[in-house]
């Protein structure tokens, strides 16, 4: 089965501080601020949700086509891409955009100041889903706000499986928009906070958003996941790592994990314990796409449990 992870693609410009913030802000100024934080260098990783998820799932085997938009300043990201292994076939370039971007900025009491342009990702990735297979499972991941409202119609008019992963995008959705999303999705992604979110904006009880999904997949980090079926409620297990270092891209690598063994027609409770594992590799280096497994070190990871 083909996977299209739809979502986004973007530059994490992380930064140190090697003061307090609160040094710099004067209490009876704050209305007025003009402060220059003298950082000790930056270090760019390659993000965003689609290149996260495309990313651990071609660690896996998997062959991901990425659904989204890209700026005048991609090259580097499209060359990470093209190193790995991942079709660049379905990516939008703008000309007139920059790359969406995250800068962040770390002082020495883990405060962080984080701006974020979404430039390129303002745009819609205009993923033609009417011309696909019927044989496609999608992953609508958080990017372009109106793709992922969208893509969801346009893949149950065409009955192609879909993934809803709402993510940071929830505050963004309207709550019309949002439960339209999770009508009739195959497996609605999110974790505990994100899930409680979803029952405030909605005004509908936690049961009722179970009912509309096909499945529900809720993360729990260090204290894994649970699978909601219509039938059943599994817990799967986090699987030990041997060093927590970030947890950043955590979530992303557990969806690369459980889209692998959705496109072989497994069951979703093997996919979230794959998902679960490939979380644990992603938790102990700092970065998001910086992780790496061979197959016996994977299957040795799987059998802690």
């Amino acid at each position: 089965m083909k996977v299209i992870v739809s979502g986004s693609l973007a530059y994490d410009r992380i930064m140190e501080f090697p003061e307090f913030f609160v040094d710099h802000f004067l209490p009876d100024k704050l209305h007025e601020i003009n402060v220059c934080f003298m950082v000790n260098g930056m270090v760019e990783n390659f993000g965003g949700t689609a290149g996260n998820i495309a990313y651990a799932l071609k660690l896996l085997g998997g062959e991901p086509e990425i659904s989204a938009t890209v700026g005048m300043d991609s090259h580097r990201y499209i060359d990470w891409l093209h190193q790995n292994g991942i079709s660049t076939d379905r990516l939008l370039f703008l000309d007139n955009e920059w790359t969406a971007g995250a800068f962040i900025t770390t002082d020495k009491s883990d405060n962080q100041i984080t701006c974020f342009n979404a430039g390129a990702m303002q745009h819609s990735s205009n993923l033609d889903i009417a011309s696909l297979d019927p044989e496609t499972l999608v992953i609508v991941s958080p990017g372009n706000l109106n793709d992922m409202i969208e893509y969801p119609k346009a893949c149950r008019a065409k009955d192609i499986q879909y993934i809803f992963d709402p993510g940071q995008a929830l505050p963004l959705l309207r709550s019309d928009d949002l439960l339209d999303c999770i009508d009739s999705c195959r497996l609605l992604m999110v974790n505990d906070y994100e899930m409680s979110l979803i029952v405030s904006k909605t005004a509908k009880p936690k049961a009722e958003i179970l009912e509309r999904a096909g499945s529900t997949v809720i993360t729990l980090g260090q204290d894994g996941s649970i699978l909601h079926d219509h039938e059943m409620t599994l817990k799967i297990p986090a699987f030990p790592a041997k060093q927590v270092v970030d947890p950043t891209g955590a979530g992303d690598a557990y969806r690369g994990g459980l889209l692998k063994y959705l496109a072989e027609g497994r069951s979703l409770e093997d996919g979230c314990r794959i998902g679960s594992a490939c979380a644990s590799f992603a938790v102990e280096s700092y970065g998001t796409q910086v992780y790496s497994f061979t197959p016996a070190e994977f299957n040795a990871r799987l059998g802690q449990i």
